[in-house]
């Protein structure tokens, strides 16, 4: 059966002069004149039997029905601009790996290790886009998703199973400078010092300091920050203390620009999880996604400090 849709070259004008509400502007992004602009329009709106845009005094507005079209249409032509760019970049056999990511742990665990992938892998090529919320992947073309919460949350999320690969265990850290030369301290002086919240998190200084005996004063006061890369490095420039899985701030840790403040960590009931649809069986998956999956479960086995559970 056919399809009942119009021209690309009519769409991708119509998204163009939408942007602008303007066929000039449409017509000097696309290197076209005006009058092949309009044509196309013109041709479209005959296609639908609806009217896109009206005159103005200055040019052209669009319609109420052309403004909720607008939306439609932009958002296909972006998803039609990324699979050819994930097509064109397939290349060889191994084919192409869609991956959402939560956005700390795909820069800061994930893509460190990914040359290993790489050197195993030559022919598999991984993109990655952020996502921070379980999503339908049938809406949203990922083939898997690197996601971080709770077994109820992975439980919750429905067509999809899961696969854990390490529980998330949080420690207090700053830069060593606020230690004024200690090496630890007790959770009743982190209490005392600033404290960097996580705006995704808005409870944890609260519960940690619960798990460690502390009726600290103001668990909730301090500067927010909606990712972990942008509270760990508030800590590093001596803002306060923050509180983040360790496997975060491995490199920070290492090269001594981040210390444990108190090493007393705190596990909680989330973890790392690989997110996958539910109709692709573990046995039965693309090659490129099964031999991602095998080789994330190792990497994540054999990461340090995770309490990795395989």
């Amino acid at each position: 059966m056919r399809r009942k849709i119009p021209s690309t070259q009519a769409l991708v004008c119509f998204d163009t002069a939408a942007r602008h509400e303007s066929y000039t502007r449409a017509a000097q992004e696309l290197s076209l004149t005006q009058g092949a602009v309009s044509r196309q329009i013109a041709a479209l709106e005959a296609f639908l039997g609806l009217v896109l845009f009206r005159r103005t005094r200055h040019g052209v507005a669009l319609t109420a029905q052309g403004r909720d079209y607008a939306r439609q249409v932009a958002r296909r032509l972006d998803g039609l601009e990324l699979d050819t760019l994930n097509a064109m970049a397939s290349q060889g056999t191994g084919g192409a790996l869609a991956l959402a990511a939560v956005p700390t742990f795909a820069t800061r665990w994930l893509m460190p290790r990914l040359p290993d992938l790489a050197a195993l892998h030559p022919d598999i090529v991984v993109h990655i886009e952020t996502r921070t919320r379980p999503f339908l992947f049938a809406d949203q073309g990922f083939d898997a998703a690197l996601f971080a919460g709770t077994a109820e949350q992975v439980a919750n999320w429905p067509g999809t199973r899961a696969v854990m690969l390490m529980a998330e265990e949080v420690v207090p850290v700053c830069s060593p400078r606020l230690l004024h030369g200690q090496t630890q301290l007790e959770p009743q002086a982190i209490a005392a010092l600033p404290l960097l919240q996580q705006s995704t998190r808005p409870e944890g200084w609260r519960q940690w300091f619960d798990a460690m005996g502390v009726a600290a004063a103001q668990p909730l006061s301090g500067p927010r920050y909606e990712l972990f890369s942008m509270t760990a490095t508030a800590a590093v420039v001596g803002l306060g203390v923050a509180l983040v899985p360790r496997i975060l701030v491995e490199d920070e840790l290492q090269r001594g620009s981040l210390v444990v403040a108190c090493d007393r960590a705190l596990r909680g009931e989330r973890g790392y999880y690989l997110v996958v649809p539910a109709v692709t069986a573990a046995d039965d998956a693309p090659p490129a996604l099964a031999a991602f999956e095998d080789w994330l479960l190792r990497q994540a086995a054999e990461s340090p400090s995770t309490g990795a559970t395989a």
